[in-house]
């Protein structure tokens, strides 16, 4: 079983698709990385020798953010961003869509449930 990162990399997959599970590797940085330590990428996890593993681990490790890094690298962005006070962080610390979207009708996973106006009426009584 190989181990990057901290990642334990599915053994019945294609190697390519495999290193998509590090978070910050996504299919064409798998792909170029491949192309560049001369891995075949049809390649099953399993099928991996030890020296392609070790070759792996130690290229990701000195040449791409990864897992902890990388999710501490985005959040002191959008801390940088809230601090200064731009219109981005101000849409984050919102929590709205911050790249143009509309909210009127949409951003429903950002904006929570609907909420119906005007059927909250109470029911006139009979007389």
């Amino acid at each position: 079983m190989a181990r990057i990162c901290g990642i334990n990399l599915p053994k019945d997959k294609r190697i390519e698709a495999a290193l998509t599970y590090i978070e910050g590797i996504g299919r064409s940085a798998s792909a170029k990385i491949l192309d560049y330590l001369n891995i075949n990428k049809d390649i099953k996890v399993q099928e991996l020798s030890e020296n392609d593993v070790a070759k792996l681990r130690e290229y990701i490790e000195k040449n791409v953010i990864t897992e902890g890094d990388l999710r501490r690298k985005v959040s002191l962005d959008i801390k940088r961003l809230q601090d200064t006070g731009s219109y981005r962080g101000y849409r984050h610390r919102r929590k709205l869509p911050l790249r143009g979207q509309k909210t009127k009708t949409n951003a429903r996973t950002k904006r929570g449930k609907k909420i119906t106006m005007g059927s909250g009426r109470r029911k006139e009584t009979k007389k």
